[in-house]
């Protein structure tokens, strides 16, 4: 009796630390996702808005280029054909080259002064193309506006790398993106209303669309200053305790499920290297994903530039100013179905593996339209070409960042993936001339070819991030235990 007694209490004893043990784990469960929650809703509503308010500005202001043209542009500068496709390919060629060095130089500026300043610069220029005289003057306006307008995007890809773990990335991205498809359809309603103002004050209509909406732009760039912190552990609106939990959660120091980062403290702490920026310029994925959003960035720039027009010739609205709100349909199909496949991609941590199931939407849009004559059929295929694409982008933005640690090394390979992908501009701005109208089928046909290269640069680099993966399991990376970035073999890529 007296030894079943002591049995009974040993066991006791032993279930008690066990039990104690399972309830503080369920209790620190809880705080970390009490926690989280109220960390992600405050960047999510203070940052997140602020950002897609400017990547809208942004995509209109490089767009708007496309509505001005269906009601008089063209017709007012005495442009050429050829001499409006320079003008708009002249854009991509500045924007381009300043993205690496923006991204550099980011940094040591701070985001909270470098994105706005950017901001307010284009505005600017975007009002100058309202008083435009001719060829020269319009093309040397879109030539300043791209280098003022090339830093922004890398430079919030970057920005928002460092609010977010990289599972959360795709849905911001997703939800930040959304800001293009809105743009297109705020862009098409914008532009039919501003061109009503005109011809007034000796203006033109379509020169008050660039007046305007670069008027707007200075507005959003000033109060970006006011509202934008440089970094978690500097927002204003966080307690200490949460932006020291936000710095331990980034670096996967919680005991949180959030654990795929390396140390933020000492990200920014690093000093510059250019052995880093090598890292990132001899980066396979960097090409593979760079050259598949150049593919993509074809199809989404040419889409933004020319919808207006392939609607026009389509005959299905008796007017462009009528014309201006049909443009407005594609994009509002588009913005939900990018929300949700981000979405997806976050929960299921896939990036490219999902890109393999939309690109293929896209695809089919860009096939039928190349090759049948009914304007019905045609406008459907518009809406699945910007479904296919859209959806696209927020995997194939976030997907290079998320496979790169360091802070010089993930600027440089998210700046050269932009710059190889923003390219796509110059096919863009040559694939539709005038003398292929209606049906467009050398452009639409081009377009296709390049979204088919894009699925299998997709599918490569699956293959290759499963094979680093495999490798690092294997043991192949065992001397790069330790280093803090993405060669460590704690740090898996994401497929």
């Amino acid at each position: 009796m007296t030894s079943n007694n002591h049995a009974s209490n040993a066991d006791k004893m032993g279930e008690r630390p066990s039990t104690e043990k399972m309830e503080r784990t369920v209790s620190d469960s809880e705080h970390h996702r009490n926690m989280t929650r109220r960390i992600l809703w405050k960047i999510d509503t203070r940052v997140l808005p602020v950002l897609v308010l400017l990547f809208l500005c942004s995509f209109l202001d490089r767009a708007n280029v496309g509505n001005a043209r269906i009601i008089g542009l063209e017709k007012d500068l005495g442009l050429s054909n050829t001499q409006y496709t320079q003008g708009l390919a002249v854009f991509y060629a500045t924007y381009i080259a300043i993205e690496l060095p923006s991204n550099l130089v980011l940094k040591k500026v701070t985001p909270k002064i470098w994105l706005p300043l950017l901001t307010i610069i284009w505005g600017i220029i975007t009002m100058c193309l309202g008083f435009v005289k001719n060829f020269g003057s319009f093309f040397g306006v879109r030539a300043l506006l791209g280098i003022a307008e090339g830093g922004l995007f890398p430079g919030i890809v970057l920005y928002l790398s460092g609010l977010y773990t990289r599972q959360e990335m795709a849905l911001r991205m997703g939800i930040f993106y959304t800001a293009a498809s809105l743009s297109g359809a705020f862009g098409g309603l914008l532009a039919r209303g501003l061109s009503a103002i005109g011809p007034r004050g000796g203006l033109e209509g379509w020169r008050w669309i660039f007046i305007i909406e670069g008027l707007i732009t200075i507005l959003v760039g000033m109060v970006t200053y006011l509202l934008l912190p440089t970094s978690i552990v500097t927002a204003p609106y966080l307690t200490e305790e949460k932006k020291e939990y936000a710095a331990r959660r980034l670096q996967g120091d919680t005991g949180a499920d959030t654990a795929d980062r390396f140390n933020p403290v000492s990200e920014r702490e690093e000093k510059f290297k250019w052995s880093e920026v090598r890292r990132g310029v001899f980066n396979l994925q960097v090409w593979l994903t760079g050259s598949a959003y150049f593919a993509l960035g074809a199809g989404l720039y040419s889409f933004g530039l020319f919808l207006p027009t392939i609607l026009n010739d389509l005959k299905i609205t008796s007017n462009p100013n009528q014309t201006q709100l049909w443009s407005v349909i594609p994009y509002a199909v588009a913005t939900p179905v990018t929300v949700l496949i981000a979405f997806a991609s976050d929960r299921l941590k896939l990036r490219g593996v999902m890109m393999l199931f939309t690109l293929p939407i896209a695809i089919i849009g860009y096939a039928v339209i190349a090759n049948v004559a009914s304007a019905q059929v045609r406008f459907a295929m518009t809406c699945l070409m910007a479904i296919g694409m859209y959806s696209s982008i927020p995997c194939i933005l976030v997907w290079n960042s998320n496979n790169s640690a360091g802070h010089y090394k993930r600027a440089t390979s998210s700046a050269l993936q932009l710059a190889i992908g923003n390219a796509g501009g110059f096919v863009a701005t040559f694939v539709y001339p005038p003398k292929d109208r209606p049906l467009y089928h050398k452009g639409q046909t081009i377009l296709l070819g390049l979204l088919v290269y894009a699925w299998f640069a997709i599918l490569a680099n699956v293959l290759w991030c499963n094979k680093i993966n495999k490798d690092k399991a294997a043991g192949k990376y065992e001397r790069y235990e330790g280093s803090g970035d993405d060669r460590d073999p704690a740090f898996k890529m994401i497929p």
